[in-house]
């Protein structure tokens, strides 16, 4: 073979394999996505961002998930700069980050509209503007085992149970021989902010600066919740429950009711071997009021590809992305074509899953500040003595 054709032939080859790499190249916007989320809610999130590539083929998403430490680990991606695109918050931090300048408003983008209940708006906005778009609204109800109720011969409870009325149930419920508690109780501020806000209570005032936990309408709700443990003996103390949770102890037949959030839905239709339904929270002086939460979809401010940003929000926060994610039970959606929906409202238990809708029209955006974590460690320390004291 001759030196020019041997030049030839590595010449193309050269070319062929050049070419080749130059076709392969990736050239889409890669968008940093990051969520926390269990592996149920994982597995259907992925299937939403390979479609949404699929539809948007000039976006790649690199998808963090992050199980566990979240904000913390979330804290240190700020700090270095190196915060992902588009971030999914709560509204218990959200004025963190967003009173540090580290999200971008929202307001002026075509994202929001009227299909969003405006409570889960209402969650996600600081100082007056909108800083993620929600995704699911998190409130409380009360859980029951109607079986329980049903061997006792009583009624089950409804919208207009009273305190007094709740007491009683919980007390006809009952059954220390056999180690079955009317109601739960739990030390978590989120568990018994309902109590202390129905009797006109909380926490932080609802503008957020200023303590309300000394107040005659909060110790009034203190005392009602702490009397459930200390003096009736109608829910479990800890050396009851052990190291056995709320939820454990109601799969078990041993709780009449637990007041808990949608997030246990999946588990319970899964688990439960007795029939079990859901009630709103009871009336106090106030009525029935319990903290709204919600979760949505942040830019960073720091973003160098927010319109693209913002074509994922507007595809996961659609009815149809809602619709996936609310069908397994996880999630009470934030927008209310998807919350009425049949994907939501289906056959499968709670029968009554439209209470769930119902208690956000009575129910309040969690008063919150940049410090409200630390107001949070605070208020447990300080009723931790008294929701242990037995009488």
């Amino acid at each position: 073979m001759k030196k020019e054709q041997l030049k030839k032939i590595i010449l193309s080859i050269f070319l062929s394999v050049f070419l080749c790499g130059c076709t392969t190249q990736d050239t889409r916007t890669t968008i940093q996505f990051s969520s926390w989320g269990s592996k149920s809610e994982i597995d259907i999130l992925k299937p939403l961002l390979s479609e949404f590539e699929e539809q948007n083929p000039d976006i790649k998403i690199d998808f963090m998930h992050i199980p566990q430490n979240y904000f913390q680990k979330l804290h240190l991606l700020f700090a270095s700069n190196t915060a992902p695109d588009v971030i999914f918050v709560n509204n218990l931090y959200l004025p963190i980050y967003a009173n540090a300048g580290m999200l971008e408003s929202l307001d002026d983008s075509n994202l929001i509209n009227d299909n969003f209940y405006k409570k889960s708006i209402d969650a996600m906005t600081y100082k007056g503007k909108i800083y993620a778009i929600p995704r699911d609204i998190s409130n409380l109800v009360i859980f029951y085992n109607k079986d329980l109720f049903n061997q006792k011969g009583i009624p089950y409870p409804n919208e207009n149970t009273t305190f007094a009325e709740f007491l009683s149930l919980a007390q006809k419920l009952t059954d220390k021989e056999k180690g079955i508690f009317g109601i739960s109780f739990e030390e978590d501020p989120l568990f018994y902010l309902p109590y202390l806000m129905s009797e006109g209570g909380g926490i932080l005032s609802d503008d957020g600066t200023q303590n309300i936990l000394h107040t005659p309408e909060s110790q009034k709700g203190i005392k009602f919740y702490s009397d459930l443990r200390n003096t009736y003996h109608v829910a479990p103390t800890n050396s009851e429950t052990a190291s056995v949770t709320m939820a454990q102890m109601f799969l078990q037949g041993k709780l009449g009711m637990h007041l808990s959030g949608r997030w246990l839905v999946p588990k319970y239709r899964e688990t439960a071997q007795f029939d079990w339904d859901i009630a709103p929270f009871p009336k106090g002086e106030k009525g029935s009021v319990v903290p709204l939460d919600a979760s949505g979809w942040a830019i960073s401010s720091k973003s160098e590809h927010k319109e693209e940003s913002k074509r994922l929000i507007e595809y996961l926060s659609s009815k149809e992305s809602l619709e996936k994610l609310s069908e397994s039970g996880l999630i009470v959606p934030a927008r209310k074509d998807a919350a009425n929906s049949k994907y939501f409202l289906d056959n499968k238990k709670p029968y009554n899953a439209k209470v769930f809708l119902e208690v956000i029209h009575t129910s309040k955006p969690t008063p919150v500040n940049i410090n409200y974590n630390e107001v949070l460690d605070k208020t447990k320390k300080d009723l931790e003595p008294t929701f242990n004291k037995i009488n």
